[in-house]
C-alpha cells in the first residue's frame, strides 16, 4: 500500500511511516542532506527558514533519537509547503533517494469521499476517484462492513436515512496493489427535529437546522439538548455552560444522565466547519428539587400531588431560580505611575498592580498591566482598549499613581507632568467613562487608588455630559478631598487599598457587595482609621460580579478578531539557543513580569571540555528602554529588580530586567557576549559576539509611543475655563463610536496631587506575623502617621483567551475505528 502525497497536501500531513524513512535518508546524506536543503529552502520567500532555524535543527542530534530533518519539515510545513514544493526542492538537491520515497504510485486517489452532515430524506452521495496503468475496482464500507452493490466511484443513497448515518471508506485495486480511501463520516439529521429553520443544500455552506429548546427537570432525570447543522465538510460542536466551553462535550446531542442542580444554567452551542462559524440560541436549563409538601402533622404528600391540591406548579417552583447575569467578554486595564520626573516617587503600584492582574485573571478577564507611562503613552493605551469594548463586555480600569479631583471629576496624572500639572496634562476618568458607555457595556468600574485633593493650580471645570446608566461602580481609596496612603516598608507591600481589596476579589457577591466588605476591613485598619476610608459610588441595579461567566453574544466573531490582535501583542519571543565558534551553546530565554517589562535570561548550555570559564550576557540595548547597566546580567533576579518572578524563572543564570518596552520604535536588538577562558591560554579571557533580533515583545507592537491623533477621542475634553492646554493636543472632538475602553482594576495612587504640601511623607508600619483580631488580620503597628499618598505600580502579561476552533465531531471515533477496520482486513486476508 502506498503511502505517498499529493502533490498539494501539506508536508505537515504527511503519514508518519513516510516521513521517518523522508527524515533517515536526509539525516545520513553528508552534502545532499537536511543542510544543503535548508540552504536552498532559505532562498524561497515563502518559507523563509533562517540561520538560527538551522542551528535549532542541528540541536536535535543532541537529543535522543533526535533528528534536525524532522524539525526543517516541520518548520516548512507550518509555512505552509506542499508535498509538490518539497518535490521540487528535493530535485534541486538532487537527492534521488529522497525522491523515490515521495515517488507517486502505480495506484493513485486522486479524488477522496468528504464527511457531510445532511437531512434525511434528501440524497447522499460520496465520490472516490483513483487513476493507475490499468482498469480499479471499487468497494465501499460502512465502517468493517460492506456495502451492498457499490461497486462504482460514486456511492447513492437515495433517500438517506438516520440509520444510514456512519463512518464509510472506500478500498480501490488494481491488480494487486490497493489503496484506502480517507474516512468520510456522515451525519443525517432528523427532519422532524427541525424547528422551523429552512434547509438549503450541503453545497451552499454551514446551516443551522436544529436549535436547542429549554429544559425543565427535576433532579435525577437526564438533560438532553440537541443541536444540528448541515454541510460540507462535517460540522464540528462545541457546548458551553454560563459561557463557559464544557470539555469534551463536543458532539450534537448534549446528554447528562441523572441531573443534579450543578447543571441548570444558560446552555449555547458553538457550530463550526472551516472558516466559518454560527452560534445556537441560548436556552435556559431548570432543575427543580423533588420535594415533599406537609398538609398536616401526619400527612404528606409528593411532588406529583402538589398541583392537584393547589400548593403550586413546575412553573411555580422554576421561576424561583434567579437568573443568572453574564458577560460578552471581560478586559481590564491596569497602569501603575511610580517613577514621576517632576513629583516624589511612589513604591507600592507595582506590587498592588502585579498582585491584581493574578487575581483578575483568575477571573477570565484579559489583562494588560503597564508601568510607568506618560501623557500619550496613557492616552493610546486606552485607546486601545476601546476596541476591544462592546455591547455586554465588562471593562475594569484600575489606577495607581498622583491625582486629584476637581469639581467632581477625577484626573490621572501621567509620570512625565509637568509641576505644577493641570487638567490638560492628565487624563478624566469621567471621559473614559463617557467613551465605554456609548459601547454600551455590561458593567463599568473603576478602581482609583490615588489622592482626590483638590488641584489648587486648576480651574478649570470639564463639560462631560454622562449618559444615565444602571452599570457604573467606582471604588475611591479615599474619600473626596482626602489623601490615600501607602506603606513605608524595606520591602515591597501592598497599599492600604490593595492590602483588603486582594482577600475579597474572587468572592462571588455583587461587585458593590464585595467592594463593601473591603470599606468595613479597612475601617478596623488602625493605622489609617479616621484617615483613610474607602468611597463607593454606583448605579449598579443588577446583581453583576467580576465572577459572572461569559457568554459570547452577536459582536462575538469582532471580539475574537481583536482578542487575537491584543493576544499578539502580548506574546514573548521564543527561547533559542546560541551556538558559538568555540562550540559552547548558550540558552536564551525570556520571561514576562509586567505588559512593558521583559525579563531576559542566559545560562550556558554546553561549554568545551578545555574551557575553565564560561559566561554569557546581554548588553547594547536601545536607549529608550529603561536598562541600568549596573543591574544588568546579575546572578540572583532579585540583584535586577526582578521580585516577582524570581521563583518562576531557571536557576544559575544572567538576569536582565528591560522596562518600558513601549517606547520601542524599532525591533529590539541587542548583543549576546560570550566570555571565556581556556587553561592553555594562561587564563586570558577569549570573547565572542552574537546580534540578536526578537522583533517587537509584548506591548512593543502596539506603538503606543506614536504622537496621539489630533482626532483622538482621549483627548483632554473642552474646558472653556482651564487657563492650560496640553501643547501637543487638541480639545477633545465628538468620540466615535468605533472606540471603547475595558480597564483594569485596583492600584494605590500617590496622592501629592496638586503639590498642596512641600513635604513627602509615608505611614511607618510593619506586620507582626500573628493573626489580629481587628477585622481578621494581622496586627499592625506605626511609629507615627502623617499626610501621604498612596500608589500603585501596575503591571503584568495576560493571556487572552482565545477562540480555540473546534475539532470534527468524531475525530476520536475515527482512531478507534480505522483499527477495528484494518483488524478486520487483515482477519479477512488470512
Amino acid at each position: 500500500m502506498s503511502e505517498c502525497p499529493e502533490r498539494s497536501s501539506r508536508i505537515s500531513l504527511l503519514k508518519e511511516p513516510l516521513l521517518r524513512r523522508l527524515c533517515e535518508v536526509l539525516d545520513r546524506c553528508g552534502n545532499r542532506g537536511w543542510r544543503k536543503l535548508g540552504e536552498i529552502v532559505s532562498r524561497d520567500r515563502r518559507f523563509r527558514v533562517s540561520d538560527d532555524e538551522l542551528e535549532v535543527c542541528s540541536l536535535k542530534v543532541l537529543q535522543p533519537e533526535g533528528s534536525p530533518s524532522r524539525m526543517l519539515l516541520r518548520l516548512m510545513g507550518e509555512r505552509g509547503c506542499t508535498a509538490g514544493q518539497l518535490i521540487d526542492h528535493l530535485q534541486t538537491l538532487g537527492n534521488s533517494e529522497a525522491l523515490e520515497c515521495l515517488k507517486p504510485s502505480a495506484l493513485q486517489i486522486i479524488v477522496q469521499p468528504q464527511s457531510v452532515a445532511l437531512m434525511s430524506g434528501h440524497n447522499l452521495r460520496l465520490t472516490c476517484y483513483a487513476v493507475a496503468k490499468s482498469p480499479v475496482q471499487y468497494q465501499w464500507f460502512k465502517t468493517k462492513d460492506e456495502v451492498p452493490n457499490s461497486f462504482s466511484p460514486d456511492l447513492m443513497i437515495s433517500p438517506v436515512n438516520v440509520k444510514d448515518a456512519g463512518f464509510y471508506i472506500c478500498r480501490v485495486n488494481c491488480g494487486e496493489s490497493f489503496e484506502f480511501s480517507h474516512w468520510a463520516q456522515v451525519d443525517v439529521l432528523n427532519g422532524n427535529v427541525s424547528h422551523g429553520l429552512s434547509y438549503h443544500s450541503p453545497e451552499g455552506g454551514l446551516r443551522l437546522v436544529i436549535q436547542p429548546q429549554s429544559q425543565q427537570l427535576h433532579i435525577g432525570e437526564d438533560l438532553q439538548l440537541e443541536c444540528g447543522a448541515v454541510g460540507r465538510p462535517i460540522p464540528g460542536y462545541q457546548w458551553y455552560r454560563n459561557g463557559v466551553p464544557m470539555p469534551k462535550v463536543t458532539k450534537r446531542k448534549l446528554v447528562i444522565p441523572h441531573a443534579t442542580q450543578d447543571h441548570r444554567g444558560r446552555y449555547r452551542c458553538e457550530i463550526s466547519s472551516s472558516n466559518e462559524r454560527t452560534w445556537t440560541n441560548e436556552v435556559d436549563v431548570f432543575i427543580a428539587p423533588r420535594i415533599s409538601v406537609q398538609l398536616s402533622g401526619a400527612t404528606e404528600c409528593s411532588e406529583d400531588d402538589i398541583y392537584a391540591i393547589g400548593v403550586g406548579s413546575d412553573d411555580f417552583l422554576l421561576n424561583s431560580i434567579p437568573d443568572q447575569l453574564y458577560a460578552t467578554d471581560k478586559v481590564a486595564l491596569l497602569i501603575g505611575n511610580l517613577s514621576y520626573r517632576n513629583h516624589p516617587q511612589l513604591k507600592a503600584p507595582m506590587v498592588d498592580v502585579y498582585d491584581l492582574t493574578n487575581l483578575l485573571r483568575q477571573l477570565n478577564f484579559q489583562v494588560v498591566s503597564l508601568l510607568d507611562l506618560t501623557e500619550s503613552e496613557m492616552r493610546n493605551a486606552v485607546d486601545e482598549f476601546l476596541l476591544l469594548l462592546h455591547k455586554g463586555v465588562y471593562g475594569l480600569l484600575y489606577y495607581a499613581g498622583h491625582g486629584y479631583e476637581n469639581y467632581g471629576n477625577s484626573f490621572m496624572v501621567p509620570v512625565d507632568a509637568p509641576n505644577p500639572y493641570r487638567s490638560a496634562n492628565c487624563l478624566c476618568v469621567q471621559s473614559i467613562l463617557k467613551l465605554m458607555q456609548e459601547k454600551e457595556t455590561g458593567l463599568n468600574v473603576f478602581l482609583l487608588d490615588m489622592c482626590r485633593k483638590r488641584n489648587i493650580h486648576d480651574d478649570s471645570m470639564p463639560n462631560i455630559v454622562l449618559r444615565v446608566t444602571a452599570n457604573i461602580v467606582f471604588g475611591y481609596a479615599t474619600c473626596q478631598d482626602a489623601e490615600a496612603f501607602e506603606l513605608s516598608s524595606s520591602g515591597f507591600t501592598n497599599g492600604v487599598f490593595v492590602k483588603f481589596l486582594k482577600k475579597r476579589l474572587l468572592d462571588d457577591e455583587k461587585i458593590t457587595v464585595v467592594l463593601d466588605r473591603v470599606a468595613e476591613d479597612m475601617g478596623h485598619f488602625n493605622a489609617t482609621k479616621g484617615k483613610q476610608a474607602l468611597e463607593i459610588r454606583s448605579s449598579l441595579s443588577e446583581r453583576r460580579a467580576l465572577t459572572d461567566p461569559i457568554l459570547p453574544g452577536n459582536s462575538a466573531e469582532l471580539t475574537h478578531t481583536y482578542s487575537r490582535r491584543w493576544a499578539k501583542a502580548h506574546e514573548l519571543p521564543e527561547s533559542m539557543c546560541l551556538n558559538f565558534d568555540c562550540d559552547a551553546q548558550i540558552k536564551l530565554g525570556f520571561a514576562a513580569e509586567f505588559s512593558n517589562v521583559l525579563v531576559i535570561y542566559t545560562y550556558i548550555v554546553k561549554k568545551p571540555e578545555d574551557m575553565t570559564f564560561c559566561q554569557a550576557h546581554v548588553t547594547d540595548f536601545p536607549q529608550e528602554l529603561d536598562v541600568d547597566p549596573k543591574e544588568m546580567n546579575r546572578e540572583t533576579p532579585e540583584e535586577t529588580g526582578i521580585y516577582f518572578l524570581s521563583s518562576s524563572l531557571p536557576q544559575h543564570c544572567l538576569y536582565t530586567r528591560v522596562s518600558s518596552l513601549q517606547k520601542l520604535k524599532e525591533d529590539l536588538v541587542f548583543t549576546v557576549c560570550l566570555q571565556g577562558t581556556f587553561a592553555s591560554m594562561d587564563d586570558d579571557s577569549v570573547y565572542w559576539s552574537k546580534s540578536i533580533d526578537i522583533g517587537k515583545p509584548l506591548i512593543a507592537r502596539l506603538d503606543l509611543h506614536r504622537a496621539v491623533r489630533r482626532n483622538s477621542c482621549l483627548q483632554t475634553c473642552q474646558m472653556p475655563h482651564s487657563p492650560s492646554h496640553s501643547p501637543c493636543h487638541s480639545p477633545c472632538h465628538s468620540p466615535g463610536p468605533e472606540h471603547r475602553l475595558h480597564l483594569h482594576h485596583g492600584s494605590h495612587q500617590a496622592v501629592d496631587h496638586n503639590r498642596l504640601s512641600p513635604q513627602h511623607h509615608y505611614l511607618d508600619v510593619y506586620e507582626t506575623p500573628h493573626q489580629g483580631a481587628a477585622g481578621g488580620w494581622g496586627d499592625y503597628h506605626y511609629d507615627n502617621l502623617n499626610p501621604a499618598y498612596t500608589t500603585t505600580s501596575a503591571g503584568g502579561l495576560s493571556s487572552p483567551m482565545g477562540r480555540v476552533s473546534i475539532p470534527i465531531e468524531a475525530t476520536d471515533d475515527i482512531a478507534e475505528i480505522q483499527t477495528v477496520f484494518m483488524n478486520s482486513m487483515q482477519f479477512n486476508q488470512q
